[in-house]
C-alpha cells in the first residue's frame, strides 16, 4: 500500500496544497506561501510519513522541522501551521483507507493498528514543526531586536546616513518628522530596566518610541504626533515611578544625539535622590550649571564663598531662604508663609545675604548671579549626598 501511494506522491502533494489553500487562510496569500513552497513541503512531508510506515527505519524530522522553520520565517501563525499539517495527515490517512479497499488481503484490525501508528506520528511531527517554529521565531526575535537596538543607537550616536534616517524611521515605527523628544532614565544596577512597561503604555496611548538599554540608563528616542502627546508621555514617565530627563522637542532626528545630551543633562539636574521627572525647558538655568561643573563651581566661590563659610546652621537657614525667595518670585512675604516665619526675619535674612555677598538681591543682574550660584551649591550638595547614601 505503501508502494502504491509512493507512486502518487507527486498527485498526493498537489491535493494537500490545494486542500491546505482553500482550509486555511493564512495560507491563500501567495505572496507570503508561494503555491510551490507549499506543494514542495506536503509532498516531502507525505513522502516522510509513507517511509516511515512502510519501513522500519529511525524517524527523520527533519521536513517536519523544516516546515516550522520556514512558516515562522514566512510569519504564518502556529496554530495555522499546525491546521495544515493536520489536514495534509487526514488526507493522507483517508489515501491509505482508500488504498486498502484494493488490497483484500489488508484486514481491519491492520488498519486499526496502522491509524494507531500514523496518528502517532502525527503528535511527533507535530511537536518537530512546533519546535523548529518556536526556535526559529525566538532567533528572528532576537535578530530583530538586536537591529532595532543598533538602529536606535545609530540616531542617538548620531552615525547615520541622513538618507537612511528615514528607512530608519519607518524600522523602527517612528515618524520621518518631528516633533520627538528624548528620556533618558537612571538605572538602578546595570542591566536594570528602570522604564520597564513604558514602551508599551507609550504604544497603547498611540505614542510611538525606540529604546535603548545601557548599563547605567535606559534611553528613549519618543515621537509626538499631537499636541497633547507630550503630556500623555509625561504621564506614563511619571508612572514609572524613576528618576527621568526630558529633552526639548525637536523637528528632525538628525538632531537626536543633541536632543540626547539635554535630556541626560535634565536627568542630571533633577532635585532630590527620589523618583521625579524633570524637563530641560521646566529650569535651563539649572541645565546651564549641570552643563558647566567646573564654571560653576568657580561660580560659587566668587558669589557665595562669604555665605559658604558661615557655621553649618546659619549657612543652611540663609540658603534655604534664599531658596523660598526665589520660588515667590521676590516676595518676601510669600517666602515667609512658606517657611513659617515673619516677613522682617526674611527681610533680615535677605539684607545679611547682601552683606556677605557684597550684591544687591534689587540688581537684575546680581540676583541672577546669586541665583546661579544658589543652584550649583545644591547641585554641588545632592551629588554628594548622592555618593555617601
Amino acid at each position: 500500500m505503501a508502494s502504491a501511494l509512493h507512486a502518487k506522491l507527486p498527485e498526493l502533494g498537489e491535493r494537500m496544497a490545494r486542500r491546505i489553500r482553500s482550509d486555511v487562510d493564512a495560507y491563500r496569500d501567495e505572496s507570503l506561501i508561494p503555491y510551490d513552497s507549499l506543494r514542495r513541503s506536503c509532498t516531502a512531508n507525505a513522502d516522510l510519513l509513507l517511509n516511515q510506515l512502510s519501513r522500519a527505519v529511525a524517524q527523520d524530522p527533519s521536513p517536519a522541522r523544516e516546515t516550522g522553520r520556514l512558516r515562522a520565517e514566512q510569519g504564518v501563525p502556529l496554530a495555522d501551521t499546525l491546521h495544515a499539517y493536520r489536514i495534509g495527515f487526514e488526507l493522507l490517512w483517508t489515501e491509505i483507507l482508500l488504498e486498502a479497499r484494493t488490497h483484500p488481503e489488508v484486514t481491519d484490525a491492520q488498519l486499526v493498528s496502522q491509524s494507531a501508528e500514523i496518528w502517532a506520528l502525527f503528535g511527533r511531527y507535530a511537536e518537530a514543526v512546533a519546535a523548529a517554529y518556536r526556535e526559529t521565531t525566538a532567533e528572528l526575535t532576537s535578530q530583530r531586536q538586536a537591529r532595532r537596538s543598533a538602529l536606535v543607537e545609530a540616531l542617538f550616536t548620531g552615525v547615520i546616513a541622513d538618507r537612511t534616517l528615514w528607512e530608519a524611521a519607518a524600522e523602527l515605527g517612528l515618524p520621518e518628522h518631528g516633533p520627538y523628544v528624548v528620556a533618558a532614565a537612571a538605572a538602578g544596577a546595570p542591566g536594570e530596566e528602570p522604564l520597564a512597561g513604558t514602551e508599551a503604555a507609550l504604544r497603547h496611548a498611540q505614542v510611538m518610541s525606540a529604546w535603548r538599554l545601557l548599563p547605567d540608563q535606559q534611553i528613549g528616542l519618543i515621537a509626538l504626533p499631537t499636541p497633547t502627546a507630550e503630556g500623555t508621555c509625561l504621564r506614563i514617565l511619571r508612572r514609572a515611578r524613576a528618576r527621568v530627563g526630558v529633552s526639548p522637542s525637536f523637528p528632525s532626528l538628525r538632531d537626536t544625539p543633541q536632543a540626547l545630551r539635554f535630556a541626560r543633562l535634565a536627568l542630571a539636574g533633577l532635585r532630590g535622590t527620589g523618583p521625579g521627572v524633570a524637563r530641560f525647558d521646566d529650569d535651563p538655568l539649572a541645565m546651564v550649571v549641570v552643563a558647566a561643573p567646573a564654571e560653576a563651581a568657580h561660580l560659587v566661590e566668587v558669589v557665595l564663598r562669604p555665605l559658604i563659610n558661615l557655621p553649618a546652621a546659619e549657612r543652611a537657614r540663609l540658603l534655604e531662604t534664599l531658596e523660598h525667595w526665589y520660588a515667590a518670585a521676590g516676595s518676601a512675604t510669600d517666602a515667609a508663609r512658606s517657611l513659617f516665619v515673619h516677613p522682617n526675619t526674611v527681610r533680615y535674612r535677605l539684607r545679611r545675604i547682601e552683606e556677605l555677598t557684597g550684591r544687591s538681591l534689587s540688581d537684575p543682574r546680581a540676583a541672577a548671579d546669586i541665583g546661579a550660584a544658589l543652584l550649583a551649591v545644591r547641585r554641588a550638595d545632592a551629588s554628594f549626598s548622592h555618593r555617601t547614601a
